[in-house]
């Protein structure tokens, strides 16, 4: 809470995620939020967690903005390059246990 607010919960990997259960959902909002509380908790990203109406936690939504999107896939690719190139065996071990093609 407050300024310096850096998200609703901790362990969400490289996030700050704020979490969302409200009847009207409004993402630009809660975008805005979860990028000004990311660089208050020192994390490259921000996300939203949204918990959709009537429905379950599990079946709600992560949601983040393109722009924050297009960071995290960045990093994800030249992360699994690197890999890729250093140790081809452990890059594919990772591509099996992460359910490439699911």
């Amino acid at each position: 809470m407050g300024a310096k607010d850096i998200g609703d919960v901790d362990g969400y990997y490289l996030h700050a995620a704020e979490l969302k259960a409200e009847r009207s959902i409004t993402l630009a909002d809660y975008i805005a939020q979860a990028n000004r509380e990311a660089i208050h908790a020192g994390q490259p990203y921000g996300c939203a967690v949204v918990k959709r109406p009537r429905a379950g936690v599990a079946a709600g939504y992560v949601v983040r903005d393109v722009a924050t999107d297009a960071r995290l896939i960045n990093r994800l690719r030249d992360a699994e390059q690197t890999l890729q190139a250093i140790a081809p065996t452990v890059y594919a071990d990772h591509v099996q246990r992460h359910g490439e093609g699911h």
